[in-house]
């Protein structure tokens, strides 16, 4: 079976990633697959499988969760520390027809509890550790059994205990049933359960199957996603089916990546946006570990067109090239843009792309006000196609209520340019009285000042709009540096900086802006708390971060 042919067949019968493994392995059973760090689940599998292997590990997994009582139908959430066996865990649940439920190893038990009650009592999958940090959750009551994938606890039923249970037939989810479940990133408040089917997840891979053809050679592709995301669906099964070898990265150390990008030189990476700026160092490195890149690829969040720059630049590859798609969980790769080497540092960053052809979704912004849209009167950003999440599990009225006809509402406010392109200016709950667009501050300051690592515009307690700051080593920031690049945005207040390791994040490292704002509020009865200047103390939260 060609790569060619597993494909068309997915977009037929729908992308099941319970039988993602075997359908790769008829393909090329050869394709390696290496990891950054050893599989808690089968610790003796060791870093370097091919996928043949993997494919019948999923199958030995399976096997072992249905000796353990768990059946089709039911949810079965995945909550433990991040590793690789996290996606391998979850094919195996797929592959017995069970409803996987991906939850971030990032949120709090009191959040996982919540999460737990919305689902009706499912098998808990996890592991030692993390079910130490749900001690003050009664999972009796909010699970159905508790499964451990490494080691033995009591009251639990053991993976490990369960090796050489007989193999099963897979069980297949109906094209529009729930597959897979994944949470969003919980910035305003508990993380939603964002249901997709096997019918969604084949319909993503359409435009992004495009992408990878400008790989011509099957070269190494470096995948560092979380583990839990439905991104991370995506990308190993465009990576397997194209046979391309892959490297699985959880570490986000620049000193530890480097070694890994050297030792493999992939043609292609997909990193978070957060984390390409943190490698950013990684361009200075005389080794050149990105010399071997011919696409780098980024989604979840907009990223900075300084970051794409000194990235190209590091890439010894004629023709480089960053390709950022627009998205979220509910929707899926919405818009994409290709910035080239010789210009990208002169990149709009508010441009996030043009609509991908054939069979990609589709955009609209709509107008507030009864204004028309444009740069002046931003509007709704509004995405349309057969890849959009089926529902908000166990919060039907909240989806529907983003929903009008086939038009799902993103939350974001832009417009669309005359050539077509759609300009991202801000989240619709993060828009700052008299500040156009806080994402555009980010974009130019960080690109004139090389010291920062990460800037973030928030609103202070008086509808100021206030620049956070973080330097590399946290270093002081540079008052009159500051001013100069800051001139052009007098409605910024003096900048705040903190050491970047206290900036409060979600499980895809984006910064949650409304709970860092909330930094800036003062406690009811007491006097304003005072503002540090640029090489001040980071400021006291006044309330605990939400999921």
């Amino acid at each position: 079976m060609k790569g060619s042919t597993a494909y068309r067949s997915i977009q037929q019968r729908g992308l099941h990633i319970g039988l993602l493994p075997e359908t790769a392995a008829a393909v090329n059973p050869s394709t390696p697959i290496t990891l950054d760090h050893d599989l808690d689940v089968l610790p003796e599998a060791g870093r370097r499988l091919t996928v043949s292997q993997y494919a019948g590990h999923v199958e030995d997994l399976a096997a072992r969760l249905w000796a353990g009582g768990v059946r089709p139908g039911e949810h079965v959430v995945i909550y433990k520390r991040a590793n690789a066996d996290h996606w391998m865990l979850a094919c195996a649940v797929s592959r017995i027809g069970a409803v996987v439920v991906n939850l971030s190893p990032a949120l709090d038990a009191a959040t996982v509890g919540v999460l737990l009650g919305r689902l009706g009592r499912p098998t808990l999958l996890t592991d030692g550790p993390t079910l130490d940090r749900l001690a003050g959750v009664e999972l009796a009551g909010l699970t159905r059994r508790v499964v451990t994938s490494a080691g033995d606890r009591p009251g639990t039923v053991s993976l490990t205990a369960l090796a050489g249970a007989p193999r099963v037939r897979p069980v297949l989810r109906g094209l529009d049933e729930a597959a897979v479940i994944t949470h969003t990133s919980g910035t305003t408040g508990i993380p939603k359960l964002v249901v997709h089917t096997p019918r969604t997840q084949a319909v993503r891979l359409v435009p992004q199957w495009r992408l990878l053809a400008l790989m011509r050679r099957r070269e190494t592709v470096a995948i560092h996603v979380p583990f839990v995301h439905s991104r991370m669906v995506a990308a190993m099964s465009l990576a397997l089916l194209k046979q391309y070898p892959v490297l699985l990265l959880r570490e986000s150390d620049p000193a530890v990546v480097a070694e890994h990008l050297l030792a493999h030189r992939p043609a292609f990476v997909e990193a978070l946006p957060n984390s390409l700026m943190e490698w950013e160092q990684l361009t200075r490195d005389p080794r050149m570990p990105f010399a071997s890149v011919k696409v780098f690829s980024s989604t979840f969040d907009a990223i900075h067109p300084s970051t794409m720059s000194r990235l190209l630049k590091s890439s010894a590859r004629r023709g480089a090239l960053f390709f950022q798609i627009y998205g979220q969980s509910e929707v899926g790769p919405a818009v994409g843009r290709a910035y080239l080497r010789p210009f990208a540092h002169k990149a709009n960053g508010r441009c996030v792309g043009w609509p991908m052809p054939r069979g990609a979704a589709r955009i609209r912004v709509v107008g507030q006000g009864g204004k028309r849209p444009s740069e002046r009167h931003p509007g709704r950003i509004e995405v349309a196609w057969p890849g959009l999440a089926q529902t908000y599990h166990g919060e039907q009225e909240r989806y529907d209520s983003n929903r009008r006809g086939e038009w799902w509402g993103t939350g974001d406010v832009g417009y669309v340019t005359r050539l077509g392109c759609l300009h991202l200016l801000d989240r619709e709950v993060d828009m700052i009285p008299g500040v156009r667009s806080s994402l555009q501050i980010e974009d130019v300051v960080l690109g004139a000042l090389e010291e920062l690592s990460e800037l973030v515009v928030v609103q202070g307690p008086a509808g100021e709009a206030v620049p956070v700051v973080c330097t590399h080593d946290d270093t002081p920031l540079d008052a009159e540096r500051w001013r100069t690049a800051a001139a052009a945005f007098p409605q910024l207040a003096d900048p705040v900086q903190i050491p970047q390791a206290e900036l409060p994040r979600t499980a895809t490292l984006k910064v949650q802006r409304l709970e860092l704002a909330r930094r800036f509020t003062r406690p009811p009865g007491q006097s304003p708390a005072h503002r540090p200047g640029p090489a001040g103390p980071a400021p006291r939260p006044t309330d605990d971060p939400k999921g």
